[in-house]
């Protein structure tokens, strides 16, 4: 995700912390219900069923955290406190501004020809749909190491290349993977990504020594996934769009959309130079918005317009003005533009994820999360490698559970520290190990944040263009298998967990100073 400029493992509450605990009719694990229930809703509404509605993962969360209430013991006040207890945490809002700013980015670079711009380009040079997938996971994976936040640019890179590549021809759902792909390379290497920062804090090590660690295991996963996504571009086919459409589109494509380049380099910029994920995402909002207004691709009205009714107070009075319209039809009144536009869409998106770690919070205050993994370390980590493969599995096993990486990360490094010190495995180790996973699954499972955060992206795409059609809006179970760097560092790190490559322990190096946020 990004960097959020205070301490991540302060941002949610751990098993052994102090406050509210829930007890359940037939023990800890029954702590885990709500979760449960919401996986398997997930499962049938996105899998067999094939609906990507967030609105319905809503319902499914709310359903499992009202279920859960009934096997609570004595007071149902302590469990409800607990939901907000995890509501609140930081480490879920970061999340959302991390959506909302870079959705409004987005957007300003959207309706300020950007996308004509790439298309423009591509034509030009002679980039087909078959090698539009694989330079799409090189340029999210350089934006994300620039900015840190994974989940932004999932989102910016879907609204702007995603519509691109589909009018080129490229397959949807294999150009969809290598966004998320990319997004997964740079949310695992970057210094400032919260899981680099989360991973290297509570494994005890320091921010430089633990990316410089890592980055033999992403660039093998990266290089293959770059590969495949060469091979698979030019064996899957694109969807029909139609030759009229692209006519029209290519016609009206215009080189001076690519001045927005510098924007998302301004935000490149700032982000490496160590301001806030919110600041840097926002000197890129200010500099599209002078961009589009200085070279006529967006007027102000385009970027806001108020509609107000004809009985408004200083309403037609000031109709004059750009950013306001009288209208008649009361379904017209509201606030429309580029901004509202990203915003709007991750609405639905916020509530869900802070339901989620809601529920988390209820599993880790019943106890099921610690029951879960104290049995882990009893009966699995036998050796060290049954204890890397043990870190490898319990790291997937919680971001299946808690969502965002983030938040999954903090509540299960504890525990990834405690078996490799059994071993005396060191802290680059082990932080590599949990990142690895945390980075990598929090894009993959259909209802996982980075996933959802891409897919409430995309159902914004035929509002905005005339040729995209809701057929060719990806559902996220379908993603699923063409996440290739995400699978594929899942795979380094059991191989070297199996092999031994790349461990150290404590005796072959110490880190340096742990580095505070």
């Amino acid at each position: 995700m990004s960097d959020t400029g205070t301490d991540p493992t302060d941002q949610f509450e751990q098993p052994d912390d102090d406050g509210p605990r829930v007890e359940f009719y037939g023990g800890r694990g029954m702590s885990a219900l709500p979760i449960g229930i919401f996986i398997v809703w997930a499962i049938v509404q996105t899998a067999l069923w094939r609906i990507g509605d967030t609105g319905g993962l809503i319902v499914g969360i709310l359903i499992g955290l009202i279920a859960g209430m009934f096997f609570v013991r004595g007071n149902w006040q302590s469990y409800a406190n607990t939901i907000f207890e995890g509501m609140t945490q930081p480490v879920a809002v970061t999340a959302i501004v991390a959506w909302l700013w870079a959705g409004m980015f987005a957007q300003l670079l959207q309706d300020g020809g950007f996308v004509g711009g790439l298309v423009w380009l591509a034509d030009t040079v002679g980039v087909g749909a078959a090698l539009f997938p694989a330079i799409t996971f090189v340029l999210a994976a350089v934006f994300t190491t620039g900015i840190g936040t994974g989940y932004g640019a999932t989102v910016a890179f879907v609204g702007l290349f995603f519509p691109a590549g589909v009018l080129l021809g490229a397959n949807p759902v294999l150009l969809f993977g290598a966004i998320l792909s990319g997004a997964i390379f740079g949310d695992n290497l970057a210094p400032v990504s919260d899981t680099t920062i989360v991973s290297a804090v509570t494994q005890d090590a320091d921010i430089g020594g633990v990316v410089a660690s890592r980055f033999k295991y992403v660039i093998v996963a990266a290089i293959v996934a770059f590969l495949g996504y060469v091979a698979a571009g030019g064996a899957m086919t694109g969807l029909d769009v139609s030759a009229e459409a692209q006519a029209i589109f290519l016609e009206g494509s215009e080189a001076i959309g690519l001045i927005h380049i510098v924007s998302m380099l301004a935000v490149i910029g700032a982000a490496i130079a160590g301001r806030h994920i919110v600041e840097a995402i926002s000197w890129g909002i200010v500099i599209a918005i002078a961009f589009n207004l200085v070279f006529g691709l967006a007027s102000l009205g385009d970027m806001v317009m108020f509609n107000a009714p004809s009985d408004a107070p200083l309403a037609e009075p000031l109709e004059s003005l750009p950013i306001l319209t009288v209208v008649d039809n009361p379904d017209s009144v509201g606030v429309t533009g580029s901004l509202m536009t990203g915003v709007s869409g991750f609405l639905e998106l916020s509530i869900l994820v802070l339901l989620i770690i809601g529920a988390a919070q209820i599993m880790i205050r019943g106890g099921a999360f610690q029951v879960l993994l104290e049995w882990s370390i009893e009966n699995l980590a036998t050796n060290v490698r049954n204890a890397e493969l043990t870190m490898v599995g319990s790291a997937a096993l919680i971001n299946a559970i808690i969502t965002i990486n983030t938040a999954a990360e903090v509540a299960i490094g504890p525990y990834i520290s405690k078996i490799g010190e059994r071993f005396n495995l060191n802290g680059y180790r082990r932080a590599n190990i949990l990142d690895g996973q945390t980075a990598a699954l929090g894009y993959i499972f259909p209802w996982s944040g980075g996933v959802l955060a891409g897919f409430s992206a995309m159902q914004n795409l035929p509002g905005e263009y005339d040729w995209f059609e809701q057929s060719m809006v990806v559902t996220p179970i379908d993603v699923v298998p063409f996440v290739f760097q995400g699978w594929l560092l899942v795979a380094v790190f059991v191989l070297a967990a199996l092999t031994g490559f790349g461990r150290e322990y404590v005796i072959d190096r110490e880190s340096e100073e742990v580095a505070r946020v």
